[in-house]
């Protein structure tokens, strides 16, 4: 495995309220926080801090994507625990997509509208279904994909973890194989980049650094209105 990870500012933001872990060749989650001031960030470091620790608890061949499911639920109880305890953090959340990595299995849990993308034979498929309501408005037919890239209600959340005492996580698994490529990516990214784009500066280079790095720029370049951040594994012989 190749893989590289990178989180940005933005150009707009005074903050950066996304996190990320980056344990490779197994564990990788990115996050994307909300809730004002300083709370955002403390959600999505929260969330991504607690997954991390859970998952070091199993070190035997376990039920991945249940024990994936187990850790975004920890995380959303210690979230909303600490928005009830501290008046600042109140309503606090967090997006969260994790992936956990056995070999060629691939096992993922997923809140919120950040994005897991599977790249395989110079295609880009979502893995991940976003939690907006944009979102449900494609899912019924009521507005296009092209017209949710810029619906004025995109950035709103259906489902976020740590903002109710009780959260919904969808899983998966699947399996992927040598010239497989998995993007985990927040939607700083995906707002401002067609996946057209996204899936055009992947076939224009080789290391997941360049690729990584370049995505993040031309966020920038096309407003960098949020906090961008991006994982990029590729599958190795």
């Amino acid at each position: 495995m190749l893989a590289f990870a990178q989180s940005d500012i933005g150009i707009v933001r005074k903050t950066n309220e996304d996190s990320y872990v980056f344990s490779p060749p197994q564990l990788f989650v990115v996050a994307d926080g909300m809730g004002g001031h300083v709370a955002g960030e403390i959600a999505s470091n929260l969330g991504s801090n607690t997954i991390q620790e859970y998952m070091k608890k199993f070190i035997t061949p376990a039920d991945w994507e249940q024990v994936l499911k187990e850790a975004i639920i920890e995380a959303n109880t210690i979230i909303f625990q600490m928005s009830q305890a501290k008046s600042e953090c109140l309503g606090m959340g967090t997006t969260v997509t994790a992936i956990y990595t056995n070999n060629n299995e691939v096992y993922w849990s997923h809140v919120g509208d950040s994005r897991l993308y599977l790249i395989r034979d110079n295609a880009l498929q979502q893995i991940t279904s976003d939690h907006s309501l944009v979102w449900e408005l494609v899912q019924n037919g009521s507005i296009t994909y092209e017209e949710a890239q810029v619906h004025p209600h995109r950035n709103i959340l259906t489902r976020a973890v740590g903002t109710n005492e009780t959260i919904c996580v969808d899983s998966g698994r699947f399996l992927w194989k040598p010239g497989d490529s998995l993007l985990l990516c927040t939607d700083g990214l995906t707002n401002m980049l067609s996946e057209d784009t996204i899936l055009n500066i992947y076939l224009q280079h080789d290391k997941p650094q360049t690729i990584v790095n370049t995505l993040i720029e031309q966020a920038k370049a096309a407003g960098g209105y949020d906090n961008i951040t991006c994982i990029l594994a590729q599958y190795r012989d």
